[in-house]
């Protein structure tokens, strides 16, 4: 059934439980950067050697080494913060975005697809790693959402 502000339902939060889920969204986003950042800094080489083999940024690649645990980190800081916090899921947003697009661009036009994100994310196969994306950028929304709420 239609409310009047014509959605098909409300769903009303106290400003505990929606600081809550802000909170806790949050964190998920600050422990995945974070723990992929960690996971390209320890196995640099490996992280560097597989941007090199990916033919549109190989050329980047040493740089990308550093630039994308830097971001992820900087991302991190930023959601760690009250003050930086919307920023931070904006920058989150971007990022996972990014590697998003990435990701489409090797599934369409790459073969061979190598994976250096790290850990346990490396078992994802590239569609599977896609979905994994797109549902953090979801989440990040909706703590952005929830940010907007009085």
């Amino acid at each position: 059934m239609k409310t009047e502000s014509g959605a098909f339902f409300r769903v009303r939060l106290t400003p505990g439980l929606r600081d809550g889920m802000e909170i806790l969204i949050s964190l998920v986003c600050i422990g995945l950067f974070v723990y992929t950042a960690r996971e390209k800094l320890l196995d640099h080489e490996r992280f560097l050697a597989g941007l090199s083999r990916v033919g549109f940024i190989g050329k980047w690649a040493l740089p990308l080494s550093f630039l994308v645990p830097a971001a992820e980190l900087l991302t991190a800081l930023l959601l760690l913060f009250a003050k930086s916090n919307r920023l931070g899921l904006l920058c989150f947003i971007g990022v996972m975005g990014l590697f998003s697009v990435y990701i489409l661009v090797a599934l369409i036009w790459l073969e061979k697809l190598p994976c250096h994100c790290g850990g346990i994310i490396e078992s994802l196969s590239w569609r599977e790693h896609l979905l994994f994306n797109l549902g953090f950028i979801a989440l990040a929304g909706l703590a952005l959402k929830l940010k907007r709420k009085p």
